[in-house]
């Protein structure tokens, strides 16, 4: 194979290459090349998927059982731990996670070396209530050091950098204590060095943390609207979507683009909304060696929460956000007024797309 670091190409001439050589295949309208090599009929959809001949897509499907989990289960997979009430009154919620080295199969025959959080791209999405006490036992399964960095407030020993108590070695674990805050949709990441191929490689996941209704009287409605386990939460259609890449060839850039990271995961197998309910996404941006990822929705506008750290929207009314690395938000929006259908979202860099991240809801 030749070393595409060496000549100066760009990442899609080297897909290029790799669709030649018969290890992935883009679908166009006149052209396609499966992953075992041969040519398939360009008339012809690819198995299970929802869309019309003449779009961009990898030709094959990804093994997610092999992989361990599925975009379809993640979307909607919200971990919530173990909750338990220590003598004092004060609620302690509990996780045990683990670093794990796994090789993933992050497009139909591309396979890449991952680094993870439970075996898993991203990580289980942890979700807590504002004002708990949260306990991380972090276990290092791994091969390299590593650690879990929290976005929230936390004194130092609990940070997780270099040079503090939470960079854990290999075969060692560490338990991680603070107090959920603030509310909003954060994240977690590896922040070991260098950095850069510690998060590039998986070790990231989103965490959530709740309103606590108690604590915002004067937007109590909205606080119980987000806070799980309410009947004003109940009527909410709630997914997270972590924005990802990978580099499969270590040049430092990217050769696919993902939610939740398969590329089409959700093009091929769209995400079914009911219509009458509103819906809300956890949007999560965590792409490497891209200085910007975005979200675009289409037919439609919705209500944006930077952060997560408020009640009220922070942009309203707008069908296009961007996040920069470790930027998150809340998306709110609704399809009540809209006919049943498949209605597009995706980046709106367009070799984001065309590399990816590229998907459909389904409004039934």
């Amino acid at each position: 194979m030749p070393d595409w670091r060496s000549h100066p190409v760009s990442r899609r001439a080297a897909i290029g290459t790799a669709v030649a050589l018969g290890a992935v295949g883009l679908r166009g309208g006149d052209r396609s090349a499966s992953a075992a090599g041969h040519v398939d009929d360009p008339s012809a959809p690819t198995a299970g998927s929802h869309h019309t001949p003449g779009n961009n897509t990898v030709v094959g499907t990804v093994d997610h059982v092999r992989n361990g989990f599925d975009p379809a289960d993640i979307v909607t997979d919200f971990d919530y731990g173990e909750l338990t009430v220590e003598e004092d009154g004060r609620a302690v919620r509990q996780w045990v996670i683990t670093a794990v080295d796994r090789e993933l199969e992050v497009a139909p025959g591309v396979f890449f070396p991952a680094w993870t959080f439970n075996g898993r791209v991203p990580g289980p999405t942890l979700r807590c209530v504002e004002g708990e006490r949260l306990r991380i036992l972090f276990q290092n399964g791994g091969s390299h050091p590593h650690s879990m960095h929290f976005h929230g407030i936390h004194s130092a020993r609990m940070d997780g950098v270099p040079g503090g108590p939470g960079m854990i070695n290999p075969g060692e674990d560490f338990v991680y204590e603070f107090e959920a805050k603030p509310f909003g949709c954060h994240l977690y990441h590896c922040h070991a060095m260098p950095l850069k191929r510690h998060i590039h490689k998986g070790m990231y996941g989103a965490f959530i943390v709740d309103p606590d209704p108690a604590r915002h009287p004067e937007e109590h409605s909205a606080a119980l609207a987000r806070r799980h386990a309410t009947p004003e939460h109940a009527v909410w259609q709630e997914f997270v979507m972590v924005m990802n890449g990978f580099d499969t060839n270590f040049d430092d850039e990217n050769e696919f683009y993902a939610v939740n990271s398969i590329p089409f995961a959700y093009f091929n197998n769209p995400i079914r909304i009911e219509r009458s309910r509103p819906v809300r996404i956890y949007l999560i941006n965590v792409t490497e060696f891209d200085p910007i990822n975005s979200f675009h929705l289409h037919a439609n506008f919705f209500d944006y929460y930077d952060h997560g750290t408020t009640l009220t929207p922070t942009l309203r009314t707008i069908d296009t956000v961007m996040q920069c690395q470790a930027q998150r938000g809340i998306i709110e929006f609704s399809f009540a007024d809209h006919e049943p259908g498949l209605y597009m979202f995706h980046a709106h860099q367009s070799e984001f797309a065309e590399l990816g991240w590229m998907s459909h809801l389904e409004v039934v």
